[in-house]
């Protein structure tokens, strides 16, 4: 018999060579080329990544680092105790114990008075000046406030931990150098004596400083606070989150829910878009032309304010509740309708309380954004220079971004470490914000 003929290898049997690759496929020198330039260009673009985490991690420590370092002082405050004369002839010649004649009394001529039984031998004009200058000018308030809240200290004399001046406060913290000419230094040296004097007997003490959570702003850094700022900015918000939520949402609900798709709505989703990329100074020039040149409402109040940011929050509001009820799947609205149910009672009973979570973290993200606004909120005039804390939406106010503006502007050195402090205030208050949606979202976040 004969063999039969072989046919020359092809197909499958040609594919094995020296050069297979895997799974027996061939590659080439330039195909394995390739792929290595493939992977060198991914390993480049993960590092170009890492690179940039990196850089803004950095500047964001760079940033904070900055702030903490210039507004940790703030924090705390030096006092002096001194023996003072609480002087009924001075205080209450009368008798009467009347809380409205103890604001007629020279409590600061009683501090001085102490001061001068502290230093005796201190003379002349120029020196008890400076003398007297090394207490807060804040000191009859201060002396005030504990007459008023304790009458029988009257006549008594009893040791008061008065507040140090802002240069003095500075001084003690280190941020000014004793070793410098005197010339060149806001603490002189026979003030520089006095408070060493003091130092040694055990009267400077450190104290944390509560005015900056308990009062509104001042004149004097010592006694500056940031409470009057704080109780403007949540009644500010109370008055945004009142109109921009129940209208953003009512609104988001009828376009998404039950407006016709035509050219009219497609021209108001337009606008609304349009209006979110606005610059926020506009809508502070629409408050200060219709809400107090047109409607007479008043100035630097958080009433007009939070209209101000309600208009400016608005747009973000609706296109987040748009968003969320997007997100809900078309099935549950037509199991709703399957059973009988009409629009209204299917938007109102499953709709909306499936898109709540997505709506809630959208106005909360916009309510952090007009929290930290300065430039609309200048326009209506809440840069004006207020003392007390507000007791409602009509009274004169100011806010934390705008209180930061105007200590930012002012030249006392004490007010550099109180503009850092507040800067720390209101990250914290927006970080608390934020947090809030990031948990509202995780929390009643539904996957479908």
């Amino acid at each position: 018999m004969t063999e039969p003929a072989h046919s020359p290898d092809t197909g499958a049997g040609a594919a094995a060579s020296p050069a297979s690759g895997p799974k027996g496929i061939n590659a080439t020198d330039a195909e394995e080329a390739g792929v290595r330039r493939r992977y060198r260009a991914e390993a480049r673009f993960r590092m170009y990544g890492i690179a940039a985490i990196a850089a803004a991690i950095g500047a964001l420590a760079l940033l904070v680092i900055s702030i903490v370092a210039n507004g940790y002082s703030a924090f705390y405050q030096h006092t002096v105790t001194l023996e003072v004369e609480f002087d009924e002839a001075e205080i209450d010649p009368s008798g009467a114990r009347n809380a409205d004649d103890f604001a007629k009394a020279n409590y600061t001529a009683l501090a001085r008075n102490a001061l001068k039984e502290r230093f005796p031998d201190v003379s002349g004009r120029r020196d008890r000046r400076a003398l007297y200058g090394l207490l807060s000018n804040g000191v009859d308030l201060q002396m005030l406030n504990m007459v008023r809240d304790d009458p029988s200290i009257i006549g008594k004399r009893l040791p008061v931990a008065f507040l140090t001046s802002d240069d003095v406060d500075s001084y003690l913290k280190g941020f000014i150098d004793r070793d410098l000419p005197e010339s060149d230094r806001r603490v002189k040296d026979n003030e520089i004596v006095w408070l060493d004097a003091l130092e040694a007997d055990g009267l400077v003490e450190t104290v944390f400083n509560i005015s900056f959570w308990t009062q509104g702003d001042s004149r004097e850094p010592e006694i500056a606070g940031f409470w009057g700022a704080i109780v403007g900015s949540f009644f500010t918000l109370l008055v945004t989150l009142a109109i921009s939520f129940p209208i953003g949402v009512l609104a988001a609900t009828y376009l998404e829910e039950f407006a016709p798709k035509n050219r009219w709505t497609d021209l108001i989703e337009v606008n609304i878009n349009n209006l979110a990329a606005v610059p926020s100074i506009v809508f502070g020039l629409l408050g200060l032309a219709v809400f107090l040149n047109f409607f007479g409402l008043p100035r630097s109040a958080p009433l007009v304010g939070g209209m101000v940011l309600a208009l400016m929050t608005l747009p973000t509001i609706i296109i987040a509740s748009r968003a969320a009820l997007k997100a809900v799947p078309p099935s549950i609205r037509e199991a709703a309708l399957g059973i009988g149910a009409s629009r209204l009672q299917v938007v109102t009973h499953h709709v909306l309380p499936l898109a709540m979570p997505g709506i809630l973290t959208g106005t909360i993200i916009g309510m952090a954004q007009a929290l930290g606004e300065t430039a609309p909120l200048l326009m209506i005039g809440m840069v004006a220079f207020i003392v007390d804390v507000p007791g409602g939406i009509t009274d004169p106010s100011t806010v934390m971004p705008v209180q930061i503006y105007l200590w930012a502007d002012s030249p006392e050195r004490a007010f550099v470490a109180l503009t850092s402090a507040g800067i720390m205030a209101l990250l914290a208050f927006l970080i608390l914000m934020n947090t809030l949606a990031v948990v509202l979202r995780k929390r009643f976040e539904r996957r479908w």
